[in-house]
């Protein structure tokens, strides 16, 4: 009697991210707290015990989210802001347009409205998104920021202030989007309304100079 050949196994390389994905959807579900690891090793098809192979916790499966999905794109939008020759405005475009595009996609976004959804009831979460992420992102736009004013583009402001002043109302518009539906995630939507962010931003609502 010939043995049947063996079901077809996944790599053991693809599992980690089949746990991802499935802590992913039931975060976003469920919320963080509710989640169970029983319940997302069943979604990812296998065994609780594997689960906890790859992600001893539950925060070590958002810290895997954060580092699947936000920090390439920091690193990414940081070193092409680093290393951009042109105006200090331009380089401030550039970033933004890198992480807005890579935010545009929704199992990327989700990852930062878990965080602020959870932040407050979990200060371990909001650290791990500091560590992972503002802390990189922000001095790397607050030193363009300082590059402006140093080469004259830019009057005397205070970088930190004007770094939340430009990131602010993009989260608002990303997160306004998913959770509430309002706004064009598009990526020529996402292009429009960074143009017209940086117009506001850097020419102000008044027209012609001076308080009028």
């Amino acid at each position: 009697m010939t043995k049947s050949k063996p079901k077809f196994k996944r790599r053991a390389d693809a599992r980690p991210d089949e746990v991802l994905d499935a802590a992913l959807r039931l975060f976003m579900r469920t919320g963080f707290e509710a989640t169970r690891m029983e319940d997302i090793a069943k979604i990812a098809g296998i065994s609780k015990a594997t689960v906890y192979l790859y992600f001893p916790s539950k925060i070590a499966l958002l810290e895997g989210l954060v580092r699947r999905s936000i920090s390439p794109l920091v690193k990414s939008a940081e070193s092409a802001m680093a290393t951009f020759e042109g105006s200090a405005l331009n380089a401030l475009r550039l970033g933004l347009q890198i992480a807005c595009t890579n935010l545009a996609e929704p199992r990327v976004l989700a990852v930062p409205v878990i965080v602020l959804r959870e932040g407050n009831r979990f200060p371990e979460i909001a650290k791990l998104y500091f560590d992972e992420v503002l802390s990189h992102m922000l001095p790397a736009l607050m030193a363009v920021v300082r590059r402006g004013i140093e080469r004259g583009e830019f009057r005397a402001v205070d970088p930190e202030l004007t770094v939340r002043n430009i990131v602010g109302p993009l989260m608002f518009h990303l997160l306004a989007a998913t959770v509430f539906g309002i706004g064009d995630t598009s990526p020529e939507g996402l292009r429009r309304f960074l143009d017209n962010h940086l117009d506001v931003l850097m020419n102000g609502l008044q027209k012609g100079s001076g308080n009028e």
